[in-house]
């Protein structure tokens, strides 16, 4: 029996927008398990796609494959973790081997990656969970509140979290809209997992940088708030980014959840705090120009960093990076 008091409904397309050549977003809307991703695939012509796409149907199948044993398996295990979470996480390192292999074994593939998140509407425990690598966004509206579910795993987080104190010279020098994870850029991946209440009335919006680099917060929150189906929403929120100058894919995968005619009257959780977004700015990059993925690693030798596009590592590139990695790098000692 579901443990929802309401009805999940979805829709989400990914359109190739009006500046690429080519769309490299996916979507994925699985109803008979509840889960929902959106891909946003680099790496160029007949690589970015390739990526995207088999990342969300490794996903699935997954989740079609350990159906069954989930079922059968506690909230948390022996060792205190989440069985829904692991169930999760394994799905996209799966993905992450199987998208690697691909770029390694072909030349045509290789350096290829790709953003996911992954929404997953529990019916065994009534929570949602959340599952993300890059900077594809989930976000929640619930009442007139919307708030990101999800951070990016981008430089400029990169900066905040690891080098706060770092000159404005050097971090005026770094690349913008780039992101430091990404399936398929390495044998491990670094995921980051969540569980959310889910409360009726709740609308979930999952979208990649086409969208939310172009589209303010406000008005993404107007458009989900509409009395409109799900899929005009999801079609409104993708035309408002192209008409905003998006200069990328776009994709919107709108999630709503129903009230049941004999619960509308009870109340809702609070809104948990919100929390403050990074402000977002119009893309101006060309489609070949800068770089998308950027693994940044202090361990490794800065001319073994990964880049994709490999075409976007430029001279200029690589020394505002090293420039940031650089201080982090562990000191040898001294010969006496």
């Amino acid at each position: 029996m579901s443990a929802f008091p309401f009805r999940v409904v979805a829709a989400g397309l990914a359109d190739i927008g009006r500046v690429r050549k080519h769309n490299e977003d996916a979507v994925l809307l699985r109803d008979d398990l509840k889960l929902y991703l959106v891909a946003d695939g680099a790496g160029g012509h007949e690589a970015g796609n390739v990526a995207s796409a088999l990342a969300i149907t490794v996903i699935a199948h997954h989740f079609e494959d350990t159906e069954d044993g989930y079922r059968d398996r506690p909230d948390f295990d022996a060792y205190g973790l989440s069985s829904a979470l692991r169930r999760l996480s394994m799905a996209l390192h799966q993905a992450n081997r199987e998208v690697l292999d691909v770029a390694v074994a072909s030349n045509r593939h290789k350096g290829m990656g790709t953003t996911v998140v992954a929404a997953w509407l529990d019916d065994r425990s009534g929570m949602l969970h959340v599952g993300h690598v890059g900077d594809s966004r989930l976000y929640r509206l619930r009442g007139r509140r919307l708030e990101p579910l999800t951070q990016d795993h981008s430089l400029l987080n990169e900066v905040l979290e690891m080098r706060p104190d770092v000159d404005d010279d050097v971090l005026s020098r770094l690349p913008r809209h780039v992101i430091t994870r990404a399936l398929g850029m390495g044998e491990t991946i670094r995921t980051t997992l969540r569980s959310y209440e889910l409360a009726p009335g709740d609308k979930y919006l999952l979208c990649s940088d086409g969208l939310h680099g172009a589209v303010p917060d406000e008005q993404i929150a107007e458009a989900l708030a509409l009395e409109r189906t799900v899929e005009d929403q999801a079609r409104l929120l993708v035309e408002m980014a192209k008409d905003a100058g998006s200069r990328d894919n776009v994709s919107a995968l709108v999630i709503d959840c129903e009230p049941l005619p004999e619960i509308l009257q009870l109340p809702r959780p609070s809104p948990e705090r919100p929390r403050r977004s990074a402000p977002t700015a119009s893309p101006t990059v060309t489609e070949d120009s800068s770089p998308e993925i950027i693994v940044v690693d202090e361990h490794v030798d800065p001319n073994e960093l990964a880049v994709v596009p490999a075409e976007s590592r430029s001279s200029g590139v690589m020394r505002a990076v090293e420039g940031f990695i650089g201080p982090m790098r562990p000191r040898l000692p001294k010969k006496p």
